[in-house]
C-alpha cells in the first residue's frame, strides 16, 4: 500500500528556499538556513504551523552558508543532521566562507547521522517518505538531491544544464541524467520557484 502523497512547504527567507517535506506529522527539512539567522527559519516554521519537534531530520543539499549555515543551531534544538557520506569532508570546509559578523555556530561532526546513498531509501521510509537521497555533484562536489517517488527532486543549487558557467558540463549532465532516470519531472531548487523538466 502506497503512503500518502507528501506535502511540501517553503519556509525560506533571504531569497533561499528551505523546504519542509511532510508525511503526516513526520517531516524532513531540506536546507537549513543562513548563519546567525536561525530565528527567521524558526519563525517561518511557526507561521506555517510546522512544529520543530516534528522535523525528524535536517538535510543540507550542500555545505554552503546559505544552505547549511544554521545547521548546528537546529541540532541544538533537537533536529538531527542527516549527512550523505560524500558530504562529510565539506562540513568543516564551509567555514572558509564565514565572516566574523555572521554569528555562525560551528557544526559538530561526531553526532551527525551519516549514511550512504544506498541506505537513504530505508531511512526515509522509516519516517513515511518514499524516496531517496542521491549524490548529484555539479554545483559542488558535495551536492545531493532528495528525490521523491512522486517525481519531484529538491536539488539545492545543482546547476541547470542551460546555465553552466564554471562547472564541469559532463558532471552536471550526469547528475541531471540520474535525476531524469529516477523519473523526476518537478524540481524544487534552492532559489526561485519550482519548475518542470
Amino acid at each position: 500500500m502506497a503512503d500518502a502523497v507528501p506535502t511540501i512547504v517553503n519556509v525560506g527567507y533571504r531569497s533561499t528556499n528551505f523546504w519542509v517535506v511532510s508525511a503526516g506529522r513526520s517531516r524532513l527539512l531540506v536546507d537549513l538556513g543562513w548563519p546567525g539567522r536561525a530565528g527567521e527559519l524558526l519563525a517561518n516554521l511557526e507561521r506555517k504551523g510546522i512544529p520543530l519537534n516534528e522535523i525528524r531530520y535536517g538535510l543540507a543539499t550542500h555545505y554552503h552558508i546559505d544552505h547549511a549555515g544554521a545547521a548546528q543551531d537546529l541540532k541544538q534544538r533537537g533536529v538531527p543532521l542527516l549527512v550523505l557520506q560524500e558530504q562529510v569532508d565539506a562540513i568543516p570546509r564551509m567555514t572558509q566562507w564565514i565572516k566574523p559578523g555572521d554569528r555562525y555556530t560551528t557544526i559538530t561532526t561526531h553526532d551527525n547521522v551519516v549514511i550512504r546513498a544506498e541506505e537513504s531509501r530505508t531511512l526515509l521510509k522509516r519516517i513515511g517518505i518514499d524516496g531517496e537521497i542521491l549524490h548529484t555533484p555539479g554545483h559542488s562536489d558535495d551536492s545531493v538531491s532528495l528525490v521523491l517517488d512522486i517525481g519531484c527532486a529538491f536539488t539545492g543549487d545543482l546547476t541547470r544544464p542551460d546555465m553552466i558557467a564554471q562547472e564541469d558540463p559532463a558532471v552536471v549532465a550526469r547528475s541531471w541524467k540520474l535525476l531524469r532516470d529516477r523519473g523526476v519531472t518537478t524540481v524544487y531548487g534552492g532559489h526561485g520557484p519550482p519548475y518542470y523538466l
